[in-house]
């Protein structure tokens, strides 16, 4: 018999495997990292589950109703975007640009983080990507 172990907590922690022949040892390879989730409103009202809260829009006038979010590379931030790709940023999420204010062909209708820059992905209901602080192919 095996029993995988991650103690409760939050943030990083070590998670251990126990069988008939003792407990692993803990080091960098081992960890999990519990991370919650958040889900976002129309209005950018904003609830987290075992996730921190950075702010949110819910008590704002918003030209268009939000319609996706997207996470920091380390969940210490996130992203609204509204269906004009109106951006806002919250927590250690920066502000890369948008496209609230511009014609648009077709609603944004959500978002992507690009881990290696920190900048992220606008997709429009036309197929339509914009890339702001991330490579574009």
């Amino acid at each position: 018999m095996v029993t995988v172990t991650a103690p409760a907590g939050a943030g990083s922690v070590d998670v251990t495997v126990t069988t008939p022949s003792g407990t692993s040892a803990t080091g960098s390879a081992d960890k999990y990292l519990y991370a919650g989730y958040w889900t976002v409103a129309t209005d950018g009202g904003i609830f987290g589950f075992d996730a921190k809260f950075f702010g949110s829009t819910g008590s704002k006038h918003l030209n268009q109703p939000v319609n996706g979010m997207t996470a920091t590379p380390d969940f210490q931030g996130y992203w609204f975007v509204a269906s004009d790709g109106g951006i806002f940023s919250f927590g250690d999420a920066r502000f890369h640009g948008s496209t609230g204010g511009q014609h648009l062909n077709a609603p944004v209708t959500g978002m992507a983080t690009d881990p290696a820059t920190g900048g992220y992905w606008l997709v429009a209901a036309d197929g339509g990507v914009f890339s702001f602080g991330a490579p574009f192919h």
